[in-house]
């Protein structure tokens, strides 16, 4: 019988909801590298859907006559679209299953994303852009809650930084792909690319299981037969409406700073430094190199000194960074430059889905990756359209000037927070439970 459908018939210790503190021997398993791969391959796509508009935008904009304002609103749409899709796909991930609703998700986002080459004018793919964001909104969250729930929660950052890596994976994808795809076939062709896809998830939904720990939690809830709404979990006491409303925070600056460079980067670097199309994908794709690398270190140190500790180290160097690189010219400083920044301004990313997770029990975990951080993204996703009205009123250098002061805010909102030093792990079944 498959495991995914098979609930333990033999009584189950009850599920309170409170996270357990159990003993984690730090072993990784072959179920949590695929798990993982597969929730960093989703990010994947996700990235390369979200970004492909900023290498498009320039050409949307001549093809279908748009202002800088209706170009700066179909940046943020889709953001927009991403809170819909995380408040209503993370509470499904908690009740049937983090492997089936990621596929499902992927499979939305995949074929509007497909729909948006078929476009018109700015209310149709304004319509294509914002479904495709609700199926963007709830993958990551599933994914994030998968690789948490399959790794050892002692390489909880670890997992969770390898799946933000997927992202900028994407992203970069995104920047080799988008030059050569608009120059032979014009803007839609890479819309087209997006509907790919939905093939893959077809491949997640039949090849890989549910992890260990959701299993567990829904044969609880099979033997209790009540089952207590995700979302409650969020705001349950003082602690949990502090903490929730922290993590928010942090998720909204991270999106605000990371939408802000990212959307109008290729821009800045064509207007202000005099970058062709080309070349402008090049850079951009080096400071997504940074972003990757950032990723990377900052799971390590996160495993190792703290959360707190590792975002604040992350959080003052994308400060410093990002004020630094608004004041570059010469071609090559902001090639040396954006790698930099692109460390410290987005390498944080994968810290997120361990804190929600550190924080969280399954009944809940991907309900509140799903809303905190889709929540986060949602008031992140306006950061298109206030660079476009500064970039407008002041210009460029001074709008990403500005971005550096919200990691100031970022470093206080952490203190909402508790620390955990060291990660909690999930409960499991003991061998009388089993029996």
């Amino acid at each position: 019988m498959n495991r995914d459908e098979t609930a333990p018939d033999q009584p189950i210790a009850p599920d309170t909801g409170q996270v357990d503190t159990l003993p984690d021997d730090g072993q990784v398993t072959p179920y949590g590298r695929k798990a993982v791969f597969a929730a960093t391959l989703g990010y994947a796509m996700d990235g390369f859907d979200l970004q492909i508009l900023s290498f498009a935008l320039p050409a949307i904009v001549l093809s279908l006559g748009l202002s800088t304002t209706e170009a700066g609103w179909l940046a943020t749409i889709p953001l927009l679209g991403t809170v819909t899709g995380a408040l209503i796909f993370g509470a499904l991930a908690d009740r049937y299953g983090r492997v089936r609703v990621m596929a499902y998700s992927i499979i939305l986002f995949a074929v509007f994303t497909g729909l948006t080459a078929l476009s018109q004018g700015f209310v149709e793919m304004a319509i294509f852009r914002f479904i495709a964001g609700i199926g963007i909104g709830g993958e990551f969250g599933v994914g994030m809650a998968l690789a948490a729930e399959a790794f050892p929660a002692l390489k909880r950052a670890r997992a969770t930084s390898c799946v933000g890596v997927g992202f900028q994976l994407g992203v970069l994808l995104a920047a080799l792909l988008a030059a050569p795809v608009i120059s032979t076939w014009g803007w839609r062709g890479l819309f087209v690319i997006g509907i790919f896809p939905a093939i893959v998830a077809a491949v997640f939904r039949s090849r890989l299981r549910e992890p260990d720990a959701f299993l567990e939690h829904r044969a609880r809830v099979a033997i209790r037969k009540e089952r207590r709404s995700s979302y409650a979990y969020l705001v349950a006491d003082p602690v949990m409406r502090r903490t929730s409303l922290g993590i928010v925070l942090i998720c909204a600056i991270q999106n605000f700073g990371y939408y802000g460079i990212m959307t109008w980067l290729p821009t800045y670097l064509s207007k202000n430094i005099g970058l062709s199309l080309t070349k402008s994908s090049l850079w951009t794709a080096v400071t997504v190199a940074g972003m990757v690398f950032g990723i990377l270190v900052f799971g390590q140190l996160a495993d190792r000194i703290g959360r707190r500790k590792a975002f604040w180290i992350f959080q003052a160097g994308a400060c410093l960074s990002l004020f630094g690189y608004s004041q570059l010219t010469a071609p090559l400083a902001v090639l040396v430059g954006g790698a930099i920044m692109g460390i410290f301004a987005n390498g944080m990313l994968g810290g997120y889905g361990a804190v929600i997770a550190d924080h969280y029990p399954t009944a809940a975990r991907a309900t509140a990756q799903n809303v905190l951080f889709g929540l986060g993204r949602g008031i992140g996703g306006f950061a298109p359209l206030v660079v476009a009205l500064l970039a407008g009123a002041y210009g460029f250098a001074t709008a990403l000037a500005f971005l550096a002061l919200i990691y100031i805010v970022d470093m206080f909102a952490l203190l909402l927070i508790p620390d955990r030093r060291s990660p909690v792990a999930e409960p499991t079944l003991t061998g009388s439970e089993q029996s």
